[in-house]
């Protein structure tokens, strides 16, 4: 299933344009009426060049900052970001006065420490709040303005950068967590390995040690040693189809659990649901490996909240069915090879399986009969 999973790049893009295309009102709203004013072309060619000036290195510091990539040449954006911010309306007049919420905004994310970030914000804008009065505006509509308007763009900032950190972090701990599953399974099956194998392989190679001395002097001690060599390596042969047996082997009521739990460790609501009673043995193998595979992609490929499975019997058919919130946006499915690998083993067996995407939504849907096929 490849699941299209909205990345930290559109959340920081989409936020970038709205606060970039805030600051760009700022400066053109203004800019148009003293040109309106004025008749003078040469007004708006100034704010144009400082204008692209400051959305160029403010767009460049959010941008870097809500990824996680700020670097020591987006401090020199930030010094740019400040000093058009300020000293445009210190040099153009009170017009100007919400330029400042462009480096007030930048303040709240660009220093590593919460409390410099907060320290140099709130400077910012007591600094704005000065800068209002000097270029003329009324004390009480100032500290007003200073103490509504200028803080207003700093928490919205912090929580845009706040929620892509946050979409990283999970998704760095569903790969993680997937990773976990699978060394931990190699690992049970090494150590099965281990422990069945270890033991046997070392008493084979010490009776052929003896076999060899005892061909000469005692040929029916060699012969002896022979046939219980070949009884250990019979025994070890069953034991090695009783390991990958277990392995891959599968029971759907386990798988099930496994589901539950795996699902509710990643922050995925997910209630186990009861199988129907008398439920053949044939259909665990098929469907069991449709429950792991659909749940392995659930971490791996989307941004589901929730998912539902279901197991019920429909005519002669048993029928598992995976549902999930974090499907594509549109109906188009592309096959991964574990869900083409799925479709082959479901078939197999006699079903079949199907996928639908649509609404956010992804559906995974295996039919397996209940009279089974022949082999």
């Amino acid at each position: 299933m490849k699941a299209r999973v909205v990345s930290t790049r559109v959340i920081a893009g989409a936020a970038v344009a709205v606060l970039s295309g805030s600051m760009v009102a700022a400066l053109a709203l203004p800019a148009a009426g003293v040109a309106l004013e004025t008749q003078s072309g040469r007004v708006l060619l100034v704010v144009g060049v400082f204008g692209t000036l400051l959305t160029v290195c403010y767009s460049r510091v959010l941008w870097a900052a809500f990824l996680r990539r700020l670097t020591l040449l987006h401090h020199l954006d930030v010094a740019v970001v400040a000093v058009v911010s300020y000293g445009v309306p210190l040099f153009a007049g009170a017009q100007w006065v919400a330029l400042p919420m462009a480096f007030i905004s930048v303040a709240t994310v660009v220093f590593a420490r919460s409390a410099v970030a907060w320290a140099v914000t709130l400077a910012a804008i007591a600094a704005g709040t000065l800068m209002m009065v000097f270029v003329g505006l009324p004390l009480p509509l100032a500290l007003l303005y200073g103490a509504v308007a200028l803080p207003f763009v700093a928490p919205m900032t912090y929580g845009v950068a706040w929620l892509c950190h946050v979409v990283d972090d999970l998704r760095e701990a569903r790969a993680e967590l997937a990773r976990r599953a699978v060394d931990e399974e190699r690992l049970r099956f090494s150590r099965d390995l281990h422990d069945t194998l270890g033991h046997t392989l070392n008493a084979i190679a010490l009776r052929a040690e003896l076999g060899e001395r005892l061909v000469r002097t005692n040929p029916d001690g060699a012969d002896a040693e022979l046939a219980e060599i070949q009884r250990i390596a019979r025994t070890a042969v069953h034991d090695v189809r009783e390991i990958v047996r277990g392995y891959r082997a599968m029971s759907l009521d386990t798988e099930l659990d496994g589901v539950a739990a795996v699902l509710g460790a990643a922050g995925v609501r997910c209630d186990r649901p009861e199988l129907p009673a008398d439920l053949p043995g044939h259909v665990h193998v098929p469907l069991g490996w449709v429950a792991r595979e659909a749940v392995t992609n659930v971490l791996r490929h989307s941004t589901a909240s929730w998912c539902e499975v279901s197991v019920h019997i429909e005519g002669d058919q048993v029928i598992l069915e995976i549902v999930n919130d974090g499907g594509p946006g549109g109906a188009l499915v592309v096959r991964g090879n574990g869900l083409t690998g799925l479709a082959e083993r479901v078939t197999a067996a006699g079903g079949s399986l199907t996928t639908e995407a649509g609404g956010g939504t992804f559906r995974v849907s295996a039919a397996v009969p209940l009279a089974g096929v022949a082999a």
